[in-house]
């Protein structure tokens, strides 16, 4: 099915529309979980049936990816977004000090790249008051969110650097043996029959099986079997069917090839039926044109993987990832013996599943999948949180983990390097989705990558500070429309994101806005009578924020009612994005969005309020839905010519401070 992403994501939440549409959700009668899949047919079979063939390019050497450019057969010129190691690990706003995280490992060659290890949150460079607040956050949802639980159980991972500081089981693998649509209640298992969440409980990922079916794609593109500005019938001629000739691998792997979310590749009884259902597919836009996230660019994927390859894709899955990760449960088709230890999904029935299949367990959730044998570029990988926690660290490494290694670093920047730009609030890189809070809540940054999966799971990269997360739930079971929204990703999230230090800029505390939702936060100095036309206010300030929704404020009021925008100017202090010689205008005297996550020196010409008493207050709004990690304030200083009339740092001064939501914070 289309996934999250769309049937339950940002629509769901009330946001923006991505191309939502088929699948579970949206379609009585059809619809797989997360997408369409494209059986691999099992054995040496592959799915591509097409003739004809192409001569494989010159791989990724040619797309001169050094420097910060990227050019791809003069299309388009992209910089890549870089990984954890390339920022500062730690350093990059983490205000991980001393050497308190095993932050591990710079993407330059020669730099340790750390392999897991369980740890505590010190040792990660975490806070754990914020870590014990996400299991709470995730049990929560066990409850009544608000009509029926969000999921009956999860895996809940979170990590930074080589260390996993949280692994916890919550709530109930297996629970329910039936739906009772006539009630809208789930028919429990007798309490000995039912199977408790355990770390290693193995999940069908739904949609996070697209990122496995990228990485082997960009494996091909480094090797040059595949060029990445190809045309796919230039692999697979019979794709051309329908006005597809023009698409590109590109264009699959970014959801701009026009595709339409899905369609019911179960109701053909034949393989070949199948494809040629997707061979006839008319695009619904014209590709490149839009962003509609779409099953059918993977299983097309899948096929020019398999036809290039002369190998099935869960074949190429074993050969080029797992195995040499040592992710060993992970897989497509799980075998019987794994059945007590993988979560179970939905008493599938018509009118809300495509197929009558009663209680899925054990068998992948997406009716095209599973029609296609279990194996398919969009969906059907089985997986627990601790291999995805090796997926992770191995991408934050830079493609490498422990002595095998899977991708080039200049791979793993195309991964999560955005190519869609034209399309604002759909940042993707290949495979990737990027920057999304509508799952990544506080994590989300220009550098945070991930996915989600239907049946309840996700998984969130930053590498701005080195974090991973993995939310792994059975979020259809005992059926789909049980759950709607991401409440629970973005909730472990936010947590994950607060629990990465902020260390103040100088002293030991900093004023902190918190991070609530739908609230506005003020921090305001006395009245000050300023005499001087060189009259200014300075101070650090550091903030993150939902772009354009959330944002941070400086007013003034003479008369401490009508508040006025102060502008400012803004200048880095530390490495990393946002850095350069001269200070940046704030004429409006707002922030919004991502600053680098670094501390900026700020000044606020104060000479419009000469001779007159004046106040000045910070205010930090946020919407309803989302947050980012925040704003801090640090120096608070006013000067008047060469005298002080404020200072935070004197204890008289700091008295003084009016502060509604603001907190002193060490973090």
């Amino acid at each position: 099915m289309t996934g999250d992403t769309q049937a339950s994501g940002r629509a769901a939440d009330g946001r923006g529309a991505r191309g939502v549409g088929g699948g579970n959700e949206s379609s009585a009668s059809g619809g797989g979980d997360e997408s369409l899949r494209a059986p691999s047919g099992g054995g040496n079979e592959s799915l591509g049936s097409a003739s004809g063939g192409r001569a494989t390019g010159s791989g990724i050497a040619r797309r001169r990816l050094g420097g910060g450019i990227l050019a791809l057969g003069g299309a388009l010129a992209l910089t890549p977004v870089p990984l954890a190691g390339a920022a500062a690990r730690g350093g990059t706003g983490a205000g991980v000090t001393g050497g308190a995280a095993d932050t591990g490992a710079g993407m330059e060659s020669g730099k340790h790249r750390p392999t897991l290890r369980r740890g505590s949150a010190a040792r990660a460079g975490l806070l754990q008051g914020p870590l014990d607040q996400l299991v709470r956050d995730a049990e929560g949802y066990l409850a009544d969110s608000p009509r029926h639980p969000w999921y009956a159980g999860a895996v809940l991972l979170a990590g930074r650097g080589g260390t996993v500081a949280l692994h916890r089981p919550i709530g109930k693998a297996v629970r329910y043996a039936a739906y009772d649509e006539k009630t809208d209640t789930g028919v429990e298992f007798p309490a000995d029959q039912q199977i408790a969440m355990a770390e290693d409980t193995v999940f069908d990922l739904a949609s996070i099986s697209k990122l496995f079916t990228s990485l082997l794609a960009v494996q091909r593109i480094e090797r040059g079997e595949l060029e990445l500005e190809a045309a796919v019938a230039s692999y697979l001629p019979d794709f051309a069917g329908g006005g597809k000739q023009d698409v590109t691998v590109r264009q699959l792997l970014t959801h701009t090839s026009g595709f339409r979310p899905w369609i019911p590749l179960y109701g053909e009884p034949t393989r070949e039926g199948k494809l040629r259902k997707l061979w006839d597919e008319v695009p619904a836009s014209t590709p490149g044109s839009a962003y509609l996230y779409s099953d059918l660019n993977l299983i097309s994927l899948q096929l020019i993987l398999e036809h290039i390859t002369g190998r099935p894709l869960d074949a190429l899955l074993r050969d080029d990832i797992t195995a040499p990760l040592g992710m060993h449960r992970t897989r497509y088709n799980p075998p019987a013996s794994w059945k007590p230890k993988i979560a179970a999904t939905e008493d599938a029935r018509p009118p809300w599943s495509g197929l009558e299949r009663g209680l899925v367990w054990g068998e992948v959730h997406d009716e095209n999948a599973f029609s296609l044998d279990g194996v398919a570029g969009h969906a059907g990988v089985f997986s627990c949180a601790w291999d995805l926690a090796i997926l992770a660290r191995t991408l934050l490494n830079g493609g490498v983990y422990g002595r095998s290694r899977i991708l080039s670093e200049k791979s793993v920047d195309l991964l999560f390097t955005d190519f869609n730009t034209a399309f604002p609030g759909d940042e993707h890189g290949l495979g990737f989705e990027l920057y999304q809070h509508w799952y990544m809540g506080a994590m989300a940054t220009p550098r945070s990558a991930g996915h989600t999966g239907f049946t309840g799971t996700s998984l969130v990269l930053d590498p701005s500070t080195d974090t991973f997360l993995i939310v792994l739930g059975n979020s259809v079971h005992p059926v789909r429309s049980w759950r709607s929204g991401s409440a629970p990703r973005v909730a472990a999230a936010n947590q994950l994101a607060r629990a990465v230090p902020v260390r103040p800029e100088r002293g030991r505390t900093a004023w902190f806005s918190g991070m609530a939702s739908a609230s506005a936060a003020t921090l305001t100095l006395p009245a000050l009578r300023l005499d001087s036309a060189r009259a200014r206010l300075e101070c650090a300030l550091w903030w993150d924020t939902e772009p354009a929704s959330d944002g941070l404020f400086l007013e003034a009021s003479a008369g401490g009612q009508d508040w006025q925008p102060v502008p400012f100017t803004t200048l880095a202090t530390g490495p990393g994005p946002g850095r350069g010689p001269d200070p940046q205008p704030h004429p409006a005297g707002s922030v919004t969005g991502w600053s680098g996550r670094v501390w900026h020196r700020l000044e606020a010409d104060l000479a419009a309020w000469r001779d007159r008493d004046v106040r000045l207050r910070w205010r930090y709004t946020t919407d309803r839905l989302y947050v980012g990690r925040g704003a801090y304030l640090d120096g608070l200083r006013v000067r008047d010519g060469a005298r002080t009339v404020f200072d935070a740092e004197r204890p008289r001064d700091a008295g003084r401070i009016e502060a509604t939501g603001w907190v002193r914070s060490a973090d």
